[in-house]
Formats: structure tokens, sequence, C-alpha cells
């Protein structure tokens, strides 16, 4: 996984990387404040800001030292002390060490010194922090300079004092890593002066991380080492190597991430593909279209693929990774990848798998993957992030679905039957996805909609209550608490004790009808019988319990879109 991350960032200076920058300080060529300027796109939901692709990075080893703060780009409230109380002694520190930077750094950008006379002025700082609060600005985000027409940040001609300044900086730690010899590296496999302290990864504060940022590789607690070895020697990373991978996951978090349920899944291919064929955005935002739903499209590119239309695609391959917080760390719940192909082949068979029969008798909408999830729950918020990520392995590998999705789906099936609450396809759809995963060999005998020849007995047993349930309203009409909301839950639990009963009295229930539509009730109930064989099952367990629940849903769906009915 590191080692793929630093290939991606590419050829990385340390002390230099790309940084997606909020506000901007609009000043004169000499440094005379005019106004404040929101960067990026200002209608977007999630404004990163502007992307500056070289900017200066510092040592995250200097800034632990105290009182230490970005140059040219940091937050408004070390640059303006934007939300820093007057006796706040680190944040004005911080704030005179960005300003001293300014300043050194004026040696070889003159023009530089105009904004140091702006930051050491109270009342010019005054007027510019008034306008950030006016523009609802927050003290944590980024901020640098727009001097007339250009960007500071943008010159080249800071570079070569920036090296020289953290070579300044990290002296004593170089010569800390150089004690401590070479070692191999884990993310390239050569020799290496190992770092320390590794740079922060961003992006992971609303999942149980931290504002400041967290850690991929750290060690530092006793705890954490061995072997005598110190902070990330224990896991050794060149200085290069461990800027390129961290640059290379703070860009894909920022630009190509989304939230799942308490974690955040980073996904990239190693060739740029169309936002179209995107597959992973498939699952949040199946494609919608007549002809062409998410599992003929996939069916296409696979075809294409096969023909050798898309040679491209064909020798592409993708790699995800699902992250969240754990205190100042980052915790990689999962690191898949693989070739394009697979994955097109995984996410048409996800889509196949969950695709079931809708009320109206037609293969309901290609459920988003959050939908399948938030269906085994309450809320989507009472999604466990290991479980959503075990899920999301499932889908994108197309693995068998755990036994602990079935249970929460049925519990949620019988509370809505019950309760006489609307069937949620999505919930039937995973059910279904369970029962073909767990024997793919046997997978044909499950199908979106009803399959009079299914060999579970359960099954029938479901298709049973439906038929029984409605021939009690073409009796009696509308009865409030029917045999569904008064026998479901028993009869999917101990069929045999309880269907019996139901069948001898729906017998009072043929005497109301038309003999028509009497003997049409009891041909049904009797083709039903005869595919239970050697009789009504004594218990059920929980498998056979999700059968009893699909086989009531599909007949259901079969009677009341009136294909079967003899009353149509």
């Amino acid at each position: 996984m590191l080692e793929v991350l630093a290939k991606r960032a590419g050829a990385v200076e340390p002390g230099f990387g790309p940084k997606d920058v909020r506000w901007a300080i609009v000043c004169d060529e000499r440094g005379t404040f005019r106004e404040v300027l929101e960067l990026g796109d200002t209608d977007a939901k999630r404004n990163c800001g502007q992307a500056f692709p070289v900017c200066p990075v510092m040592d995250r080893s200097v800034k632990q030292s105290g009182g230490k703060s970005e140059f040219l780009i940091d937050t408004a409230a070390n640059v303006v002390l934007l939300g820093v109380a007057p006796e706040d002694a680190k944040g004005r520190a911080k704030h005179d060490y960005f300003v001293q930077l300014l300043r050194e750094a004026g040696q070889a950008m003159p023009e530089l010194a105009g904004l140091v006379r702006l930051l050491e002025s109270q009342a010019e700082l005054e007027r510019v922090r008034e306008r950030f609060i006016a523009l609802g600005a927050r003290p944590t985000e980024s901020v640098t300079f727009k001097l007339g027409n250009a960007f500071p940040i943008e010159s080249d001609r800071w570079h070569d004092w920036w090296r020289g300044k953290l070579a300044e900086l990290t002296a004593d730690r170089r010569a800390q890593g150089a004690a401590a010899g070479h070692m191999v590296c884990f993310a390239t496999g050569d020799r290496v002066v190992p770092l320390p302290t590794h740079p922060k990864i961003k992006g992971l504060a609303r999942l149980g991380g931290q504002r400041s940022g967290d850690v991929l590789v750290g060690f530092d607690k006793p705890a954490f080492q061995s072997y005598g070895l110190d902070q990330s020697t224990n896991a050794a990373v060149s200085k290069e190597a461990a800027t390129a991978y961290s640059t290379a996951l703070n860009a894909l978090i920022c630009k190509s991430s989304y939230e799942l349920a308490g974690a955040l899944v980073v996904h990239w291919f190693h060739y740029r593909v169309k936002p179209e064929e995107d597959l992973f955005s498939w699952l949040q935002d199946p494609p919608e279209g007549e002809e062409r739903h998410a599992r003929q499209r996939a069916r296409d590119l696979l075809d294409s693929i096969a023909s050798g239309q898309r040679a491209d695609l064909a020798g592409n391959r993708y790699y995800a990774l699902t992250l969240s917080g754990a205190r100042g760390r980052v915790m990689v719940r999962d690191w898949m990848e693989g070739e394009f192909k697979e994955l097109a082949e995984n996410i048409r068979r996800w889509f196949e798998d969950v695709s079931i029969i809708s009320c109206d008798g037609r293969i309901a909408r290609d459920p988003r993957f959050l939908d399948v999830i938030g269906a085994t729950a309450r809320d989507l918020n009472d999604v466990a992030p290991p479980f959503m990520a075990k899920m999301w392995r499932v889908a994108v590998r197309c693995e068998p679905i755990p036994l602990a999705a079935l249970a929460h789906a049925l519990a949620r099936v019988k509370e809505a039957v019950i309760g006489n609450k609307p069937f949620n396809h999505a919930r039937m759809g995973l059910m279904k996805a369970y029962h073909i995963r767990s024997s793919r060999e046997d997978g044909g005998k499950m199908k979106p909609n009803l399959n009079e020849e299914h060999p579970a007995p359960a099954y029938h047993c479901g298709r049973m209550m439906a038929v029984l349930a409605k021939l009690q309203q073409a009796a009696l009409g509308d009865v409030g608490a029917g045999i569904v909301q008064r026998y479901y839950a028993a009869a999917s639990a101990t069929p045999a004790l309880v269907l019996g009963r139901l069948v001898r009295g729906g017998q009072f229930h043929l005497n109301k009808l038309e003999p028509g539509l009497a003997h049409w009730y009891e041909e049904k109930l009797a083709s039903i019988s005869a595919r239970l064989g050697d009789g009504v099952p004594q218990t059920l367990s929980l498998e056979e319990q999700s059968l009893f629940a699909l086989g009531y849903y599909q007949q259901w769906v079969d009677l009341r879109t009136k294909r079967s009915d003899g009353s149509n």
C-alpha cells in the first residue's frame, strides 16, 4: 500500500508539496490590504479551495517543538490571529514565527516586506480579521496572500531559501537519524536513513481523527516499540517515501473520497478513467436509464474489454482504502487492489445479486450501497464502521455476505411485516443476495421474482402464509390485525405449529367466497402443500426464516400484481 501511494505521488521533494488554500489576503504590490478573497469553487457544498502544486511543507518534528508555523500558507489563526485570545501565548508565538519567516524570506523576495508590515500592524490586522469574520471564515481554514495579480506561493524564488531554512531547522533530527544507521525502507525496499516522525494525514477529523491530522505510521509510546528501536525506525520509511505517500493520500482524501457510515473510502485507478466509467461511483449512485442500468452498463464494459475495444481498461488496475481516525492515528480498515476487469465483473454481480422484484411487479431500481447498508439498521448512523468496511469489501470483491447482515435484515423485515409497513427493496435484495452467495452453485434457484420450483420448504411456508393472508382479505376485507400481524413471527420460526391451524381456519374463509374463486385458492394452497413434500418443518433456522420471508414477499407481490390471482 505504501509503495503504491508513493508511486502515485511521483517525484516529490521533501519540504515541498501540494496544498489546497481556501482564502487569500489580497494586497497591492506594497502590501496594503485590499480585500479577503475566497478561493476555489465558491458554489460547491464542500469547497476545498484552490490547489497550489508546490508549497512549503514544514517538517513535523519542527512543528512539534512548539511555537512554529508554516511558511506562506497557514491557518487564519496563525496568520491573522483569527479566533486567538489575547492571553493565548502559544497562538501568538505561532503568529510571530509566521511573520519571522516572511521577514527572513524577504532576502529572496523583497515584496514580502510589505506583508510583514501588514501583519505587524494591529490596526491592519483588525481590519483583516473583521473581513474574515464577515465572510464566515473559520480559524482553522488555510490562508495565503495575493500581491497585485500574483500569488507569491506560485513563484519559485523562495524555493532555494526554503531548502536552506528547512535544512537549518532539521539539522538535529537528520543527525539523529543518521546515528540510527541505514535500514530497509518499508515502501521502496531500499536501504535508507529512516524518518523518525511521519507527515500527518488530514481529513479524518469527523471520523475519529484529529483536526490537526493523524499519522499513518507512528510509534510515539514505548509500548509500541520493539527491539530497542526508537519511534518510526520500528517501521523504517525514508523521508522521500513518507513525503510521497502522505502527499498522495492527502490529495486523494480531499478529491476522491466519500464517507460511508463512520469510515472514509478512498479509491483510484492506475490509469485515469472517465467519470462515467468509475465503477466505485456506481455503488454510491447507480446509473439509471430505461435499458442501461448498472448491471447492463457493467456488462457492456466487460464485453468491450473482451472484444479488445477497450484495451486501456483491460490493463488498468484499481486501488481502494477504507480509513478512519483513532486518537491521532490513521486506522486502515481495509486495502484492496485488483484488475479493472475483475472489478467490473464484481460490480455487475453485486447489482445482479441484490436485484429483486418491487411491489409494483417490476424489477426494483438498482439500490445505492448505503441503501443496502441502511437496510440492516434502524438508522444509518447505528452501523458500526467495521461492519460497513466488511460490506464494502463484499461488494467490491464479490465475497459471501456475512450472517450478521442477514440477521439484522431479517429482524427489520419481521418488524415491517408485523407492523404492516412498506417493504424495503434493498433489504429484501440483500437477503436474496445472501442465499445466492452462500451457495453460488445453487444461485439460480433464488430469483428476483417468485420461483414456484424453489427446493426449500421454508420458502414455500412463506408463500403459504401470503396466500392465507390474501384469502382472509378476500373473504373478510380489512379486519385490522389479520393473521399476518398476529401469526407471522410464530409461523416463520415454528411453521408446523401455526400453518396447520391457519389452513384449517382458511376453510371458513373459502366458504365465504364465490365457488370459482374459492376453487382457485384451494388449488393454490394444494400446489404449495405439494411442494412441501414430507410436511411442514417443525422449526426454522435463521437462514430458513429468511427464505420464509423471501417466499412470503415474492408470493405477496405476485398476488398483489394479480399475475396468478384467480380473481383477476
